[in-house]
């Protein structure tokens, strides 16, 4: 198996986030790879169905604010650098596709609940970065 050079770690910036860039921070030292910390926030249309007539632009951009805050946040206890996070908006599936295809990533991390039987069936993040990724990924299972 050949060494990752490029690992693309997305995380939801829950108190759950941790565990997840624990497991990235030691196997990107295990490697001497490059992290890159990813957040994707969901347009906020996505969460009112589009139903609502009105400018939700500002509170889109507070969203945008608050995640980039959150990631600085881990990018500096981690070290990983400025140029390294990225704060993107759109559905989290394919926003982690692209990304990982642009950046050159060999390796996607992604948090998993571990969900089984019906809410597998419903999807979820893990399931979709999987399913559509050219790269490794890896599912780290939330505790």
């Amino acid at each position: 198996m050949s060494a990752y050079k490029k690992m693309l770690v997305a995380i939801d910036l829950t108190e759950e986030a941790p565990q997840v860039l624990n497991k990235a921070k030691a196997i990107s030292s295990a490697h001497g790879a490059e992290l890159m910390l990813v957040h994707v926030v969901e347009p906020v249309g996505y969460a009112y169905g589009g139903d609502i007539p009105m400018d939700l632009t500002e509170l889109q951009d507070q969203l945008d604010k608050a995640a980039k805050e959150q990631l600085a946040k881990y990018g500096d206890e981690y070290g990983v650098a400025k140029e390294d996070q990225v704060v993107t908006v759109g559905r989290p599936e394919s926003e982690i596709h692209r990304l990982a295809k642009e950046q050159d990533v060999d390796l996607v991390i992604v948090g998993s609940h571990g969900r089984k039987g019906f809410q597998l069936l419903l999807g979820s993040t893990a399931n979709g970065v999987l399913h559509g990724t050219e790269c490794d990924v890896l599912a780290v299972r939330i505790q």
